[in-house]
């Protein structure tokens, strides 16, 4: 669905500037709507901005109002404050009434007269009643000439008018969203994350970006991995299970296959590799953070500096232990069955190559390092895949190229039985034997040159990843890193990777505090005191695309916080045990096997001090004030792809 617009000419010509940076704060705090501003540069001929009819003006000639067709209420302000000089530096050139098109000159006004008096000429084109109208407007800012486009208005279709700003139920907001994607018929799959949406679309041109950014309870939409991403914040999980509810069931398979969108190869292939990453981690990062933090507490309490107030030998502890390492230990099973689901093959199968995997008779041989097997007179190593992820993520797909060729050649009648039988057989003994070794060793040996590489790098490293991991995180591509960070954790124990991402959370949290604290608008406050809640407990996304990105200064501020709480980290070489970032995940620098060493937990607190007082004063002094505009309502995304 195409968006309809209206292109704005500039008045005359001059310097186009942003509505915020005009001199008048009534202007540039959109109290009058949303616009912008120029400058005239030479002669004080002024032009229709927009084709409509004369619907105002102003006896003292200083500004005229012009309703377009599509019933935008354009006003041509001239000069800031020259309502004063009682019209003698004006002539209108128009009648009230009277229909102009755009670039007709509708008045003059005297530029050195104005000038004299000790007033600003800056023109103002403002749409005073763009907050029904319209859902963005693009600027060009810069030297124009009078006549030519410098902005764009997006003009509201009905259903956004209609339903922007109420607070939609969770039924309602899935209806909503499962319309605005094209319907029911252009989705193959829907999975999400820990605030997004995920949808595979048959065709994503169906879908209508603008209408779904535009409504209250959406925080952006995006086009990355190969899904279409809805932003929704905490509540995706409601939101998610609204959505499957009233999708139901999925014929994926029989879908079309989308056509070429002419992408280099590479990163299509690139894409759909994070995609299918994606559908298979992001369904139990909840978990594993959970099961992270637990391990973290055990820690704390067994600590000799607070008198081990409990001991490792107790039921209590190994009880609780066993918890939090169940997560960890079959995540071969998780991952399968998360992995099958993406790609829409049996997740029955998969979930059970992984508990071949983590079988404890041979994680018991796989920890000896030493068992061998003999088949065809190969010798084979055993190792020990708990705790592992890009294995089982290989073996789902084998699993589903295995289970697609035995459909083709099976008769129906057999098919109940032997491919469960032939498939569980044949890619459980290959990734024992083939596969599963050369992938484990190559993600320790990637993990493990990660650790290094951090730990060497220092301080630079800390400074460039802190600066940089969120803008991963607004394509979705961070998806990329969390399996490493899961590596390195099962390979190493620690992830000095991820003790510098942890800082990058506690930015954005601190940046929008900033935001909350400072603002006198009630829903931003309201919204930036919920998002500092969570980015603090380890999740950005509402901070990101509910604030930082609409204000990018606020992006920018945090980003710049990060990079020095990087730069602590990296300093300090401190490390991570556990996966949980941001404030929440503070009992994840405790060292479970060396309880007295705290040197990574102390990195921790003056990291995160340092990240958030820098953060926090750079979005107080420069990044945000009310007088700002959002950027949704300013810029709008293009579809990549799109013309």
């Amino acid at each position: 669905m195409v968006q309809d617009t209206t292109n704005l000419l500039a008045p005359a010509t001059g310097a186009v500037i942003a509505l915020a940076k005009t001199s008048d704060p009534i202007f540039s705090q959109g109290t009058m709507g949303d616009g912008f501003g120029l400058t005239p540069t030479t002669i004080g001929k002024v032009v229709a901005p927009v084709s409509g009819k004369i619907s105002m003006v102003a006896d003292t000639k200083h500004a005229v109002g012009i309703v377009t067709n599509e019933g935008l209420e354009v006003l041509v302000h001239m000069g800031v404050d020259t309502v004063g000089l009682k019209g003698a530096p004006f002539t209108i050139k128009i009648e009230n009434g009277q229909e102009v098109k755009a670039g007709d000159e509708i008045a003059e006004m005297d530029l050195d007269e104005i000038k004299a008096k000790g007033l600003d000429t800056t023109i103002m084109v403002l749409i005073t009643n763009s907050a029904d109208k319209i859902s963005g407007l693009d600027v060009t800012e810069g030297e124009a000439k009078a006549g030519e486009a410098v902005a764009t208005a997006y003009l509201k279709t009905a259903e956004a008018e209609d339903t922007s700003s109420k607070k939609l139920s969770y039924p309602e907001l899935a209806s909503f969203i499962i319309k605005n994607v094209g319907g029911k018929e252009n989705v193959n799959n829907v999975i999400h994350c820990i605030t997004r949406l995920r949808f595979y679309l048959k065709d994503e041109s169906k879908a209508n970006d603008d209408v779904l950014k535009n409504q209250r309870g959406i925080l952006d939409v995006m086009h990355a991995s190969g899904q279409y991403q809805v932003v929704i914040g905490n509540e995706v999980t409601n939101v998610f299970d609204e959505v499957v509810k009233q999708l139901g069931p999925l014929d994926s398979e029989a879908a079309p296959a989308p056509e070429d969108d002419g992408k280099n190869p590479v990163s299509k292939a690139f894409g759909n590799l994070i995609g299918f990453i994606t559908g298979s981690m992001s369904p139990i990062i909840g978990v594993i953070a959970a099961a992270g933090i637990i391990k973290g507490i055990l820690a704390l309490l067994t600590l000799p500096q607070l008198g081990s107030l409990l001991s490792v030998k107790s039921t209590a502890y190994i009880t609780t232990s066993a918890i939090a390492d169940s997560a960890f230990f079959f995540l071969p099973v998780l991952v399968g069955y998360c992995a099958a689901k993406r790609l829409n093959s049996d997740p029955i199968i998969a979930a059970v190559i992984g508990g071949v995997l983590v079988y404890p008779q041979l994680v018991e041989w796989g920890k000896a390092f030493k068992t061998m097997f003999e088949v065809g007179g190969i010798k084979f190593e055993f190792l020990n895949y708990t705790y592992s992820i890009f294995p089982m993520i290989l073996a789902a797909w084998l699993a589903k190229k295995c289970e697609d060729w035995l459909k083709k050649w099976l008769p129906s009648y057999l098919q109940m039985i032997f491919i469960p039988l032939i498939t569980v057989l044949v890619v459980s003994a290959l990734t024992l034997m083939v596969t599963g070794p050369i992938i484990q060793g190559v993600a320790n040996g990637i993990a493990v040159f990660i650790n290094w590489l951090v730990h060497a790098s220092g301080w630079i490293g800390g400074f460039i990843i802190g600066g940089f991991y969120q803008v991963l995180v607004i394509f979705g591509l961070h998806w990329g890193v969390v399996p490493l960070v899961a590596q390195q954790i099962a390979g190493t124990g620690e992830s000095a990777l991820n003790a510098i991402i942890c800082s990058s959370m506690i930015a954005q949290g601190a940046a929008v505090l900033a935001v909350a604290i400072k603002s006198k608008k009630e829903d931003l406050k309201e919204l930036g005191f919920a998002s500092t809640i969570s980015a603090m407990c380890g999740v950005t996304e509402p901070a990101v695309y509910g604030i930082s990105l609409r204000y990018k200064k606020v992006f920018i501020s945090g980003c710049i916080g990060s990079a020095f709480g990087g730069l602590v980290t990296g300093l300090m070489h401190g490390t991570m045990y556990g996966f949980t970032g941001g404030l929440i995940g503070f009992s994840s620098f405790f060292n479970p096997k060396h309880p007295t060493d705290l040197s990574s937990f102390y990195t921790f607190l003056i990291a995160s001090a340092v990240t958030i007082v820098v953060s926090f004063i750079v979005t107080w002094v420069w990044g945000y004030n009310d007088s700002m505009v959002q950027g949704a309502k300013v810029a709008k995304k293009k579809r990549p792809g799109s013309k």
